[in-house]
C-alpha cells in the first residue's frame, strides 16, 4: 500500500485516496465560488485563507481600513457552516474579556463564563489595537486549543481558527504584535486595494436593496477530516530539505544564510516557518489535485509563511526593500 492510500484509509470519510483528494478540490472549488457571491476579486486571499484553515493554521490579514477584511473573515464562516464570534480590539480590552472570567453565582460560588473566545472562526478584528498583554491572551488558545483561568484548564471547540486583522502599524493607535504571537499565524495576508473593475462591482453591489450572503457549504466533521488527510500526505525527502534550506537562508549570520540575509536582515525564520512551509505546501498540492507536493508548492505558500517571521534592519527600510522582494530573491 503506497503512503497516500494509508492516508485515505486512517480516515472515516474517504475509502481511498482518489476520493480524498477530490473530495477536498471539490470542496475548495466549492467553497470559493460561494465565497465569490459575497467578496468581489480577492482571489489568492480567499484561496489563502483556506489553504491555512485545511491546514489547521491561523491566519492574520494585513491592509487599511475598508477593504472587507471583516466581511471576508464573516463570509468564510458562513460557507464553513462554523461558529463564528468576533472581538473588537481596543485599547482598553481586558484578557478576561477574550478567555472570559469567574463570578460568583446565586449559590455563592464561583462559576467560569465563557468568553467570545469559546467559538470554532474567531475572529480578532484590528489586533494591533489593543496592547501587548491583551494580545498575549491568544498565545495559549492559539497553540494550544484551550485556555487556562484561575488554574483551571478549558479545551476550545474543533476545528479552532484565529482570524485575525490588522491595520498597518504606521497608522495612529496601533502597536505592534509581539514576535512569539506573529509566530503563531501560520499566514500573513497582504491585502490591497481593489481594481477600478472590482471596486465598481463592490459599489454597485452595495449601494442597493439586495444583500448577499453565502450559504453553508460543509459541515465541521468534513474540515476535520479534511485536516486529518493532509497530515498524513507523503513529502519528498527532497521536499523536506528545500523547505528547511529556504528558512536557513533567511537567518543572518548562521550556517546556510544567503548574503541578502546577512545584509538585509537583522532575525530569520525560525523553525515554525519550516513546519508551516511544509504544511502549506501539502494542502496547496491537494488542493490542486496532486497526492504530493513538490518545490512549487512550497514556493507558492514561503511569501504568506515567512513574511512576518523575517525581520529587516536599518539598511532594508532605508533603501526601500521589501520582506516579500527579499523572499523572492531567496529562491
Amino acid at each position: 500500500m503506497s503512503g497516500i492510500e494509508k492516508v485515505a484509509s486512517s480516515t472515516m470519510r474517504f475509502s481511498n485516496d482518489k476520493e480524498g483528494i477530490e473530495a477536498l478540490a471539490e470542496a475548495n472549488k466549492r467553497l470559493k465560488k460561494e465565497i465569490a457571491q459575497v467578496i468581489v476579486g480577492q482571489d489568492s486571499i480567499v484561496q489563502n485563507l483556506l489553504l491555512s484553515i485545511f491546514s489547521r493554521g491561523h491566519c492574520l490579514l494585513v491592509g487599511v481600513p475598508g477593504l472587507a477584511k471583516t466581511l471576508l473573515v464573516h463570509t468564510v464562516a458562513e460557507a464553513l457552516g462554523l461558529d463564528f464570534k468576533r472581538i473588537q480590539f481596543t485599547p482598553d480590552l481586558m484578557p478576561g474579556d477574550i478567555t472570559g472570567s469567574e463570578i460568583l453565582n446565586d449559590q455563592r460560588k464561583f462559576e467560569f463564563v465563557k468568553g467570545p473566545l469559546f467559538s470554532q472562526i474567531l475572529l480578532a478584528d484590528e489586533i494591533n489595537r489593543t496592547p501587548p498583554k491583551t494580545q498575549a491572551a491568544l498565545l495559549e488558545a492559539m497553540q494550544e486549543r484551550a485556555v487556562t483561568v484561575s488554574g483551571k484548564r478549558y479545551p476550545l471547540d474543533r476545528p479552532f481558527f484565529v482570524l485575525a486583522t490588522q491595520n498597518p502599524i504606521e497608522q495612529e493607535g496601533t502597536y505592534p504584535l509581539p514576535e512569539a504571537q506573529l509566530d503563531r499565524f501560520m499566514f500573513s495576508l497582504e491585502l490591497g486595494y481593489p481594481s477600478y473593475e472590482e471596486e465598481l462591482d463592490i459599489v454597485k453591489r452595495t449601494t442597493g436593496n439586495e444583500q448577499k450572503s453565502a450559504q453553508k457549504v460543509m459541515e465541521a466533521q468534513d474540515i476535520l477530516d479534511f485536516q486529518e488527510l493532509l497530515r498524513k500526505v507523503p513529502v519528498p525527502d527532497s521536499v523536506f530539505a528545500y523547505a528547511v534550506k529556504l528558512v536557513g537562508k533567511t537567518r543572518p549570520n548562521q550556517i546556510g544564510a544567503d548574503a541578502l540575509a546577512n545584509d538585509y536582515l537583522s532575525w530569520g525564520a525560525g523553525p515554525r516557518a519550516s513546519q508551516n512551509l511544509i504544511l502549506g505546501a501539502k494542502c496547496h498540492a491537494a488542493l490542486n489535485g496532486r497526492f504530493s507536493p513538490d518545490k512549487e508548492d512550497v514556493q507558492a505558500v514561503a511569501h504568506a509563511v515567512l513574511r512576518h517571521r523575517i525581520i529587516r534592519n536599518y539598511k532594508a527600510e532605508a533603501e526601500g526593500i521589501s520582506t516579500d522582494h527579499l523572499v523572492s530573491k531567496l529562491f
